[in-house]
């Protein structure tokens, strides 16, 4: 590197015929070692099919000099990684990037800045923004960084029974150093001498501060050119900044692919392992390798939930708002109840805040999950739909209106959109989650936006909300007073959401000119 610093990498050479040519070169940059799952899924596939593949531990991880921050030396080492990969003497002249994750981050790191042998990028649920992800609610999401940070701190620990119980222990683990008092300690405790940079991000609550300029490369969004292919998963912790680079790319006319399945962020290199393999391969081919034409048969390609892979031009699609009002006694309708109706109330209490249940996690535990209790709790507030008659396809983002107050003025609001089923049973579709302005002294209409997705809502079940002020541990409570590292003092808040405007607007597909919602292409 620039600085003097060495960084390992492994070379994988394709095995040629006589007379044959390499169809390209990949280069993979990760912090989570070079062997098994990347070396398989990154480096030894992509060789047999005839890449020159560069595997690279990044700096200050798995053999490679220097200390380890997580972020901050990707767009530097990335470019100088580029002029070392010139001078190599089997260099094709043109090089794709490859990646999940922070694999993924370390390629926006190079497009902040893209060489000119860069010739297209296939980026898995790959952050353009750290700090949107780790205070974009407003809230520190202190379960999946907290997670995130212990496993890069005992990654390279040795491998052994210990180990792998540690692993298998580790949810537990944070979700215990995050209910303590006072935070900061308990998760230094956990930590122990890893992980420094802990405290500086849970300190800097305020995701547009400058100390996270270093972390964010919202410039590369303007400067690629080249193709991009992006694959996520409806229920992945970066689904949200994966649809922003989409939107930004193509408006700028830029060769974007979306694919967007059914998974949570493990469930990359597992569930969607093979979908992420074939249009991966399919897009190097073309864009790296030579390859005539795309297999994909259109730019967006969403697994609907509930129907199956639909083929859409772009996304969102075209929808019209639908709107079910929440109305006294727990229920949804389509007409708004009179605003003199007394509110429904609930009460937060930090010291038994509101379970994580599913969803978006960096945990065995996300995705799609039975959260049929949730309802039952004293600290939520269920409001549930009428059975349908017939199938709702709801694509875009959801978004909930609440005419809400509380009496304590640090509070947080979480909302989820649920699917009951005929036997009763509630499943997940998105949620939402929003740190409250403390200035706030009356009620006031506050809106959440709900994760995107692409659902059918089946004729025979019901739609359901749910309203809590916590959810534990994937965000950290709000104790009720300011202080997040340092506090020890619980304070409780009763919310009270008012009726009348108070609703659930949904993005459903718009009708053809026939009158009949249009049912896309859909593929197997």
């Amino acid at each position: 590197m620039r600085d003097g610093i060495h960084l390992v990498a492994d070379h994988y050479a394709p095995a040629m015929p006589a007379g044959s040519r390499p169809a390209g070169t990949l280069l993979v940059r990760g912090p989570y070692g070079r062997g098994f799952p990347f070396a398989l899924m990154f480096a030894r596939l992509y060789a047999a099919r005839g890449y020159h593949v560069v595997l690279q531990s990044v700096r200050g991880t798995f053999g490679s000099a220097g200390e380890f921050e997580p972020m901050v030396n990707e767009a530097a080492d990335g470019a100088d990684t580029v002029v070392w990969l010139r001078q190599q003497p089997w260099f094709t002249g043109r090089f794709g990037t490859i990646g999940v994750s922070y694999l993924g981050f370390t390629q926006w790191a190079l497009l902040s800045d893209p060489p000119p042998e860069l010739a297209a990028a296939v980026i898995t649920a790959g952050p353009h923004d750290l700090p949107a992800s780790v205070w974009g609610t407003g809230s520190f999401a202190v379960s999946d960084f907290l997670g995130w940070c212990d496993l890069v701190a005992h990654q390279e620990d040795p491998v052994g029974i210990r180990a792998g119980i540690r692993q298998m222990r580790a949810p537990r683990r944070v979700a215990r150093a995050a209910a303590e008092l006072p935070m900061g300690a308990a998760a230094r405790a956990m930590l122990g001498a890893g992980a420094p940079w802990f405290e500086s991000w849970a300190e800097h609550s305020d995701h547009t501060d400058p100390f996270w300029e270093r972390m964010r490369f919202s410039a590369a969004l303007e400067r690629v050119e080249v193709p991009v292919l992006l694959l996520g998963g409806w229920q992945d912790i970066f689904l949200r900044q994966t649809l922003q680079q989409y939107r930004h790319l193509r408006d700028r006319g830029v060769d974007v692919a979306l694919t967007m399945g059914p998974w949570a962020h493990t469930q990359l290199l597992g569930k969607g392992l093979a979908t992420s393999v074939r249009e991966s391969l399919d897009w190097l081919g073309v864009h790296v390798g030579g390859a005539p034409a795309l297999q994909r048969p259109s730019a967006v390609r969403v697994f609907v939930n509930g129907q199956g892979w639909r083929n859409l031009p772009d996304w969102p699609p075209a929808t019209t708002e639908h709107a079910l009002y929440l109305r006294p006694g727990g229920y949804l309708g389509e007409t708004e109840p009179a605003a003199t109706t007394p509110p429904a109330t609930f009460r937060h209490d930090p010291a038994d805040p509101t379970p994580t249940t599913g969803g978006p996690l960096l945990s065995p535990s996300s995705g799609y999950r039975d959260d049929s209790r949730l309802a039952l709790r004293d600290d939520v507030l269920a409001f549930t739909g009428a059975t349908l008659t017939r199938d709702l396809c709801v694509y875009g983002n959801p978004v909930i209106e609440l005419v809400h107050a509380s009496d304590n003025p640090h509070v947080d609001l979480f909302v989820r959109v649920s699917e009951v089923d005929a036997n009763g049973r509630s499943r997940n579709v998105s949620d939402g989650y929003r740190r409250l302005d403390a200035s706030q002294t009356r009620a006031e209409v506050v809106s959440v936006e709900l994760d995107a997705i692409a659902h059918r809502f089946r004729a025979g079940s019901r739609i359901r909300v749910l309203i809590a002020g916590s959810w534990f541990p994937r965000f950290a409570r709000n104790l009720g007073t300011e202080a997040l590292l340092t506090g020890r003092q619980l304070k409780p808040a009763t919310h009270s959401v008012q009726f009348g405007r108070s609703r659930l607007v949904l993005p459903v597909d718009a009708p053809s000119a026939d009158g009949v919602a249009d049912p896309g292409s859909d593929v197997g």
